[in-house]
């Protein structure tokens, strides 16, 4: 789901139910941006839930099965939700508040952050992580 952060930076970011989050800094909201990264992290014939953003309709005619969310009127239809994906964003912007600004050209980073805490939310499995980066590092 594409966003605009307090920069006016777009952001965009796909969430595999049950799975891991992907995030990246993009440089328009226009559907030839977002399709290719949908396309490269997604693969086809798989059920793609978004909100009614104008830039997501390139997924009806894609390789996709594509349900649109109306968050105005409903959180899901079905077993159709993109409520996993809306967790991410509140998370981050929560994180991302703490700092009270970010350099706008270190922005990307901060967010790969909020997808590594994401992806990783025990902190006995981050701190495990670290330790084995930095063992790497220095060893």
């Amino acid at each position: 789901m594409a966003r605009l952060n307090a920069y006016k930076v777009p952001v965009f970011g796909i969430l595999k139910r049950g799975g891991k989050v992907y995030t990246k800094v993009i440089e328009v909201i226009k559907a030839g941006t977002l399709l290719p990264i949908t396309r490269e992290k997604i693969m086809p014939d798989s059920i793609v839930s978004t909100d009614t953003y104008r830039s997501y309709h390139a997924l009806d005619v894609s390789e996709f099965k594509h349900y649109r969310i109306n968050l105005s009127r409903l959180f899901s239809h079905k077993q159709n939700y993109i409520n996993g994906n809306e967790n991410f964003w509140n998370q981050a912007k929560r994180h991302l508040r703490k700092f009270k600004g970010a350099p706008k050209c270190h922005f990307h980073l901060f967010l790969k952050e909020c997808e590594w805490r994401f992806n990783n939310p025990s902190s006995k499995m981050q701190l495990s992580l670290l330790k084995q980066r930095v063992r790497s590092y220095f060893w």
